[in-house]
């Protein structure tokens, strides 16, 4: 994968994905085309842009390629709660070519925020965001951010462009309906954004004017008549000088400001595309009701963006890392790996007695989070005085509920079972109370715990108790036969505190749902749909960003050998596509956090209904009854959404 700018070269999909989701890109036979194709030079500014491109819309589940044929193009409809983000995709293609330098053409895309009857917007920029779709190994996946409220793209002959349109509704948004557009323009490739064309001298000097201005007119509560008019004259001048500025020519002839007619006249070319928001009373809770605990490799991070462990630079990065992943609904936690799976998990790199420790475990965003055994920095303490001093802290505190401990992943043998069940040992003399996470799939190979391996797999939790309180299977496991949920729930000693989570890695494979590369978009969704209908109140995801070991931020992502495209990785380095600071999600990362959204419409549901009602919904709308029998369309996503949304709204 090539470091990319405001495009990528052309790379051609695989038929179907990678880990053998079956997209089959290319959704119709039939493409949309004009029977008058145009001839010779085109100037973009004089022809109206629906005869230069295709544009059309897809929902967020859907893989769209390159090689995509177009569809008609729709208005948007979209319905969302406060505090949901929900998402769609829009897609260009070149009907013509119009541009220079292998390119076929240039677009513009300008959004507007969207509006309610009563005045209430959703801004450009902060509620309403862009991203171009990337691909990885040829399959769509990276989502990099675009300007605001104006990006240029550059379109390629025979190839399809996609954005990727998200909307953050705020929690106190007030419900309604939402208007707007995103207005998309063919342009000539020669011309460049201000941004771009400014110097650096030019663009400082229009800050400071625009930034005075700013200051001079915030503090007005309170002041003297007489002073509010001074200071609103102050500002009128300083942006009067800067309208005047020679940045802003072109909209200015002899006479003053140019005629608008001639804007209208080419904004008349535009396609403009509309879009319809719902807004509803219902709002998403702060903290998810499924904790989705998912790991971030600190070695990572500090091999490829070269940084000590323990340095301010490390600190600093795992904090942007933290605070980045928090929006999509996850609790993160930090790891490193030791000998024979031996695992040191955290969730704060500080010790608990420091004040970004109690700012992150009492964050409601986060769910549950993950308390080291021993030192993560060296400090000079042994690693039972380090622990007992951490647990002394955090059992005083009101999050520690949310606290767990994570010792090992996945034990083979007694040695290793043995020695799982010492360190909570160790743990529970300074806390009784605290809460031990294991994940496995089998019981200990070398000393079975009955006469076949799912009945071993069964008695895990007797062998564990009580060094175990939260026990994480994994869903390959089950494989399809749900039935055997319900016997490993009959294992888990509720009534006691127990929880059953379950995690998903390099299996089950497709058709099953999970995160790798090239499986269908419901199938990414469709991993929290099963958690729910299997009754696992948290998951667990090893990995978010292990990618192969780099030395420097933009090298290349190689996926590890051995691991099939995109286990392991859910966000990319935002060094890799351009040069920002900020992680790159994948559409598996924004997938995931749709499922947990899911989770959450399905629990009103349940909580109005009851939950068997909310499984029967699952099944009758035709989204989800199994991990070998779910949609592989959008709309029944929608009609769930719709029927919560329907039933539930006069309730709230």
């Amino acid at each position: 994968m090539e470091n990319s700018g405001d495009h990528q070269e052309m790379v051609v999909p695989p038929v179907e994905g990678v880990a053998g989701g079956g997209t089959a890109y290319g959704w119709s036979d039939t493409g949309v085309n004009d029977p008058r194709p145009l001839r010779g030079a085109i100037d973009p500014t004089k022809v109206p842009s629906l005869e230069l491109l295709n544009v059309w819309c897809m929902p967020n589940t859907a893989n769209v390629g390159p090689q995509d044929m177009p569809r008609e193009l729709e208005s948007i409809s979209l319905l969302a709660a406060r505090n949901e983000r929900e998402s769609i995709q829009i897609a260009i293609s070149p009907k013509v070519s119009w541009g220079g330098s292998g390119i076929a053409g240039t677009v513009q895309v300008q959004c507007t925020d969207l509006c309610s009857p009563c005045g209430a917007r959703l801004a450009v920029g902060q509620s309403l965001t862009l991203r171009r779709v990337v691909p990885v190994l040829g399959v769509p996946d990276a989502l990099v951010p675009l300007d605001m409220p104006v990006c240029q793209l550059n379109l390629f002959p025979g190839e399809t462009t996609v954005i990727w349109v998200s909307i953050d509704v705020p929690s106190e948004q007030t419900p309604g309906q939402y208007e707007g557009e995103i207005i998309i323009s063919a342009s000539k490739a020669e011309a460049e954004s201000t941004n771009q064309s400014l110097s650096k001298l030019e663009k400082l000097q229009l800050y400071r004017e625009l930034r005075d201005c700013l200051d001079t007119m915030e503090p007005l509560e309170g002041k003297p008549l007489e002073e509010v008019v001074e200071r609103v004259k102050s500002a009128t001048s300083s942006l009067r000088r800067v309208l005047l500025s020679p940045l802003f020519s072109d909209f200015f002839s002899d006479n003053g400001p140019i005629d608008m007619m001639e804007e209208d006249a080419i904004s008349s070319l535009s396609i403009r595309l509309k879009i319809s928001l719902t807004v509803w009373d219902f709002v998403l809770p702060a903290t998810p009701s499924v904790p989705a605990v998912i790991g971030i490799s600190d070695t990572v991070i500090e091999d490829r963006f070269g940084v000590e462990h323990g340095s301010n630079e490390w600190f600093e990065l795992l904090d942007q890392h933290f605070k980045w992943l928090l929006q999509y609904r996850i609790s993160p936690y930090f790891c490193r790996w030791g000998n024979g799976m031996r695992v040191l998990t955290y969730t704060s790199p500080w010790p608990a007695d420091h004040p970004k420790s109690d700012e992150y475990f009492s964050d409601p965003r986060l769910a549950a989070y993950a308390v080291p055994n021993g030192p993560i920095v060296p400090c000079g303490d042994t690693a039972k005085d380090y622990l007992r001093r951490e647990v002394e802290i955090l059992r005083t505190k009101n999050h520690w509920r949310k606290a767990y401990f994570y010792l090992w992943d996945e034990p083979l043998n007694i040695e290793q079972y043995t020695s799982l069940r010492r360190m909570a040992s160790d743990i529970h003399a300074y806390a009784p109370d605290a809460r031990i996470l294991t994940t496995y799939y089998c019981g200990p190979s070398d000393a079975p715990l009955a006469t076949n391996n799912f009945e071993a797999f069964l008695k895990v939790p007797a062998f564990l108790r009580p060094h175990t309180q939260i026990y994480c299977t994994s869903e390959w496991v089950i494989g399809n036969r749900e039935d055997l949920a319900k016997d490993i729930i009959a294992e888990i000693q509720t009534e006691n505190g127990e929880e059953w989570w379950t995690y998903v890695c390099l299996g089950p494979g497709d058709p099953h749902p999970n995160w790798h590369l090239g499986m269908r978009g419901t199938q990414h969704r469709a991993v929290m749909w099963r958690v729910w209908k299997e009754g696992g109140t948290g998951f667990l995801y090893w990995g978010a960003n292990c990618y192969e070991k780099a030395t420097v931020p933009s090298a290349e992502i190689k996926f590890r050998r051995g691991l099939p495209p995109g286990d392991g990785v859910l966000f990319y380095p935002g060094q890799v596509f351009s040069s920002s600071q900020q992680p790159v999600a994948s559409l598996r990362l924004e997938r995931l956090l749709s499922g947990l959204q899911d989770i959450e419409y399905l629990k009103l549901y349940a909580s109005r209904y009851g939950r068997d009602e909310s499984l029967n919904l699952l099944e009758k709308t035709g989204m989800y009854l199994g991990p070998e029998r779910y949609t592989s369309e959008h709309r029944p996503i929608d009609v769930m959404r719709g029927e919560v949304y329907r039933t539930c709204q006069s309730q709230i």
